[in-house]
């Protein structure tokens, strides 16, 4: 389109391009600024099974990566409650979860799997993800993204009101994430290994037989 020789086309392309750029960093959080060296050659592992993930029985994460408050803090306290209302709740434990649960809500983004993704995060969650998708199609953009490494994940808030509990997670990642145009060529992200931090609020009923901690807050650092 042209008019009066004006790039009108250039313009449109651009304005998807910036939602998109903008969309992308509200959902999955930002950059810190800092990018660490290439790393090995990723090795994904095998595909998780569908279903609930935070249910406490995911592999251990090492305990360099985990900081689970002091039971003497108001925080901790307010973990301790939620023990009181479901006995089988540990922090450690909902941390390894809270884990798995990153790994497969970045990955199912990045790869437009809705069904994966409805089923870990809340309505309001889920209908920002759809849109940005959704724009990212429009425009024939795909993305890539690999989580490298976990450094830090840290319960950074919690809450109780009645049997619905709500823990916030402070994901430090490393990760690749890459988003190119129908030609192959880069629009968004980098290919190099950078740091972002991301804070999520996950939310269950503890009272319920469902053991899933749903994602209902996303927000970067």
């Amino acid at each position: 389109m042209d008019t009066g020789g004006f790039p009108v086309d250039l313009v449109l392309f651009g304005m998807i391009a910036g939602f998109l750029v903008l969309r992308l960093r509200s959902i999955l959080g930002r950059r810190t600024g800092y990018e660490r060296p290439p790393a090995q050659p990723y090795q994904p592992p095998g595909a998780p099974p569908p279903g609930p993930v935070i249910e406490g029985h995911a592999e251990p994460l090492p305990a360099s990566t985990r900081a689970v408050p002091d039971p003497g803090s108001p925080l901790g306290q307010m973990l301790s409650r939620m023990k009181g209302v479901d006995r089988g709740f540990d922090a450690g434990s909902f941390l390894d979860g809270a884990d798995k649960a990153f790994h497969l809500i970045v990955t199912a983004f990045a790869t437009s799997d809705r069904p994966r993704l409805r089923g870990l995060v809340s309505d309001d969650v889920y209908r920002a993800f759809d849109q940005a998708i959704a724009a990212r199609e429009q425009a024939r953009h795909t993305q890539t993204s690999e989580i490298k490494d976990i450094p830090s994940a840290t319960i950074e808030e919690a809450d109780l009101r009645g049997t619905v509990a709500q823990v916030t997670v402070r994901f430090v990642s490393d990760q690749v994430s890459l988003t190119k145009d129908a030609s192959g060529q880069p629009v968004a992200g980098t290919d190099a290994v950078t740091e972002i931090t991301d804070i999520w609020t996950f939310e269950r009923d503890l009272s319920s037989q469902d053991p899933t901690w749903r994602l209902v807050s996303v927000r970067g650092a």
